[in-house]
């Protein structure tokens, strides 16, 4: 029996791995393949990892640079070397990018092994073949119909989001999973509410992993730090860096792209507001599952434009708890009134805000409509331009985008208590464009 090996899996690793790159031909044993397969089941994170289960497809739905490439290409050569014989698909978006991004790019499968254990590419028939007799053909999404005839074990299928007709690609390459005893495919993107994507997180049955950009401790601290301050909370930050799914609810009063366009850098500690007003849409509960106390703090600007400064809203606080978190926000912010909604506890309200702070300009409001009839006028506000949002505010912002026209509610939450406070506050410092008839959000 030979003697066991007292070098690191690492050690060994480098070994095989210096040795393969001077001498392309020469062969590797069992042992070192294995050394190869464990030392990315040692490095990789658990959301690069194949989750546990019966599967038949696996969606990584993740930042830019969380290393949903890397993942793919070792997945891939994982099977490759284990079954000789393997019957591989690798969809790109485009056959180019199958190519660039897939086989030849920085975590490509050429870029990931080396020697004997390093497939061979073969352009011009689109192919990569192993020494074992495993095979992997490229594909392009945008010709869906390539997928017909071929038979497979297995498929990977990069950017899905980015696929002209996805949910037809997937069918025909569901079709051509029909090799061996257990097909399986995986799909790694950055999300897109498109409409496989969709399909593919509705389906229980789907294993899924998921990530941030900033999960990858391998990315430059300074490119992190600087996509981060610039697009953190905004629609792009929120799909592109934290790997989130922003869906547009159909006939929402508040669209992304609206709040996209009203959205404005810095501003915040502006001395030039005319007005500073916090709006409040107090719980009905004081329980931990109680609904949110939505505070919101908007300001008045030279231009005689509404810009929302802040959402300071809490949840799961008694009365003096959100009273106080209130008196909080109109200190920091400079607040010449606070609004807040007195449908539920009336006086109470005013009592617990003013025994926060027996200073602070509180006015009640009594709300005669229901809160999707009462933002629709906001909403037209956001449309004319004459509201700004100074930075990003995710939880409103979702809030917003769930308020459907002519009534319902389909965002996050039992209740936008949030959208309901901007609302309040909007509508105290433009309370002319409420009454103008005529307005509506195209």
């Amino acid at each position: 029996m030979a003697a066991a090996d007292p070098r690191s899996l690492e050690e060994r690793v480098a070994a095989w791995m210096a040795k393969g790159r001077s001498d392309p031909f020469e062969d590797y044993t069992d042992i070192e393949v294995g050394d190869m397969i464990a030392l990315w089941d040692y490095r990789a994170r658990k959301a690069q990892l194949p989750p546990p289960g019966d599967w038949a497809t696996w969606l990584i739905l993740a930042g830019r640079g969380f290393g949903k490439t890397r993942a793919g290409a070792e997945w891939v050569q994982g099977l490759a070397l284990v079954t000789p014989g393997m019957r591989i698909a690798l969809v790109g978006a485009t056959l180019h990018d199958a190519r660039a991004v897939m086989v030849e790019g920085d975590s490509g499968l050429l870029r990931i092994a080396a020697g004997k254990a390093r497939p061979v590419f073969e352009p011009s028939l689109r192919q990569l073949r192993w020494e074992n007799g495993s095979m992997a053909q490229l594909f392009s999404a945008a010709e869906p119909d390539s997928l017909r005839g071929p038979q497979f074990h297995a498929a990977w299928g990069d950017e899905i989001a980015r696929w002209p007709d996805g949910l037809a690609v997937w069918r025909n390459l569901q079709m051509a999973l029909r090799l061996g005893q257990r097909p399986r495919a995986l799909l790694t993107t950055t999300p897109r509410p498109v409409p496989l994507v969709r399909m593919l997180m509705a389906d229980a049955a789907v294993a899924k992993s998921r990530g941030r950009t900033a999960d990858n401790p391998h990315l430059a601290a300074a490119f992190v730090t600087a996509v981060t301050a610039e697009h953190h909370g905004t629609r792009l930050g929120r799909q592109e860096l934290d790997g989130e799914l922003i869906e547009e609810v159909e006939g929402a009063l508040w669209t992304r792209d609206m709040i996209e366009a009203c959205r404005v850098r810095g501003g915040r500690d502006s001395a030039a507001w005319r007005r500073v007003v916090v709006g409040v849409d107090p719980p009905a509960g004081d329980s931990a599952r109680s609904d949110a106390c939505g505070i919101v703090v908007v300001a008045l600007d030279a231009d005689g434009r509404a810009v929302v400064l802040a959402d300071a809203s809490v949840q799961g606080l008694g009365p003096g708890g959100w009273a106080a978190a209130v008196a909080d926000a109109a200190a920091l912010h400079g607040a010449d009134r606070v609004v807040a909604e007195a449908n539920n506890g009336g006086a109470m309200v005013e009592a617990v805000l003013r025994a926060a702070d027996v200073t602070m300009p509180v006015r009640l409001v009594r709300a005669s409509r229901g809160k999707v009839a009462r933002a629709e006028p906001v909403a037209a506000l956001y449309a004319a331009g004459k509201v700004r949002h100074a930075g990003a505010f995710p939880a409103l912002e979702d809030e917003l985008c769930g308020l459907m026209t002519g009534g319902g509610y389909e965002g996050p939450g039992r209740s936008p208590d949030r959208a309901d406070a901007l609302v309040w506050a909007v509508s105290e410092l433009l309370p002319g464009w409420q009454r103008v008839p005529g307005v509506r959000v195209l």
